[in-house]
């Protein structure tokens, strides 16, 4: 392993390492990537072996049980996934964007590190006893569905992958499991989805949950297999049928068991389930409670912060259309209760993705952007979601504008903002 960087002040900086030089091993064992690293590193007493300027030195170590060194390392190669699922967004992107767009991830170490969901096809008993022995633990699993048959025909990887041999594995040995499944409409709802539920539900409560979310969907879908897409009455139809599911299947203390992505109740413009049926899931990143999740800590921020403008402010915000209604409800007339501050809300299209079919703010490009905002009164300063950046912490959206060339297109700036009010009015007060 590369070594990238080394903290000031840190025990490796007190052994002399340095940028470059590279870890072979610690007690023995060769250190394969960050996960081996942080758990071998773990003993309070350890030899740690070091390739430097072309030799290897070995370091006898004393330390805290938490000292981790203070060393950065180089990323890892991320394996793909072996699947050619038929609803993989990665095939529905549109052509000539960079290539990290058009790559799958299947690699369960980013499932540990970052609650990536992946579907263990391509783990055998050796990664999944290093899960195991390593206590990577929760890890988020893509299942779609159950049924061998259907399962070969939707991931197209031509074989029985032992799904849930290898969730009783790691459930029995104490791994933690959060389940996904990308609901198709004719594919894997029904007796399917049922059936998905009932097999996994069996490994409660290490399997800690389901989120059910609908099939994305593009306009860039030629050529790929006939999937229909979720509409607004599929949705009012499934949302019933969910909730009696979700009766059914409960963990044995009760807790839920069946969550829904806030996409469904979004489509029909429904009431969205209080944050309390989401309490303990921590499943916001996978859009499940993240509406609920952001207006109770905007209300908590709002609070702290009883934000004032000492000159009146007039800015626009804007998002996808998915929340553009819930947001014409609930959330922009609170700020335009503020005293001094104006917001004109405009959402926006994704006509680069598939305006019919991609709704979401995440998933907005700068060139949509420019086109449906420029020549429009903006105010002083336009602000969306840091969602739209390719990265976190970063500048650039998916079609690779930066927010200053936005910027410079719609005469005004262009910012982005966390989901914490703080962030929101720091950034209206002072620019940034």
């Amino acid at each position: 392993m590369k070594i990238l960087s080394v903290r000031k002040d840190s025990t490796a900086s007190e052994l002399g390492l340095k940028p470059g030089d590279r870890i072979d091993a610690i007690d023995g064992s060769r250190v394969r990537d960050i996960l081996d690293y942080r758990f071998k590193i773990s003993d309070e007493n350890i030899i740690l072996r070091v390739r430097q300027n072309g030799e290897i030195i070995e370091y006898d170590i004393e330390k805290d049980y938490d000292d981790d060194l203070g060393l950065a390392f180089q990323d890892f190669k991320i394996r793909s996934c072996a699947n050619d699922c038929i609803f993989c967004f990665v095939d529905q992107n549109p052509k000539n964007m960079r290539d990290a767009l058009y790559f799958r991830d299947g690699d369960f170490r980013m499932s540990f590190l970052y609650g990536h969901y992946v579907t263990m096809t391509n783990m055998g008993w050796k990664e999944l006893k290093r899960v195991v022995e390593q206590r990577l633990s929760p890890l988020y699993v893509s299942v779609h569905v159950t049924e061998p048959d259907k399962r070969q025909e939707m991931f197209l990887y031509g074989k029985d992958d032992f799904l849930l041999r290898k969730f009783e594995y790691l459930t029995e040995n104490g791994i933690e499991i959060h389940s996904q499944v990308v609901l198709c409409p004719t594919w894997n709802d029904g007796q399917y989805l049922e059936k998905t539920i009932s097999d996994i539900h069996q490994f409660s409560p290490m399997a800690k949950s389901m989120s059910i979310v609908p099939v994305g969907l593009t306009g860039h879908r030629a050529g790929l297999v006939e999937i229909p897409s979720v509409t607004p009455s599929y949705a009012e139809k499934f949302i019933s049928m969910a909730h009696q599911l979700d009766s059914q299947y409960r963990h044995a203390n009760g807790g839920r068991f069946i969550y829904l992505s806030d996409e469904w109740y979004l489509l029909i413009g429904n009431t969205l389930p209080p944050l309390a049926q989401y309490a303990g899931a921590d499943l916001e990143e996978n859009g499940v409670g993240q509406v609920a999740t952001f207006m109770h800590n905007w209300a908590d921020g709002m609070a702290d912060i009883s934000p004032q403008f000492d000159t009146p402010k007039n800015i626009t915000i804007g998002s996808g259309i998915l929340i553009s209604n819930y947001f014409k409800e609930n959330f922009i007339p609170q700020l335009n209760d503020i005293e001094g501050l104006t917001v004109n809300y405009i959402p926006i299209r994704n006509e680069f993705m598939g305006a019919d079919q991609v709704t979401v703010t995440g998933l907005l490009t700068g060139k949509d952007i420019v086109q449906q905002l420029k020549g429009k009164a903006l105010g002083e300063m336009v602000v969306f979601s840091d969602r739209i950046l390719r990265e976190t912490g970063g500048s650039i959206t998916l079609d690779d504008m930066t927010l200053d060339q936005i910027g410079a297109e719609l005469g005004v700036p262009f910012k982005v903002t966390s989901d914490d009010p703080k962030d929101f009015f720091n950034l209206i007060n002072n620019g940034n």
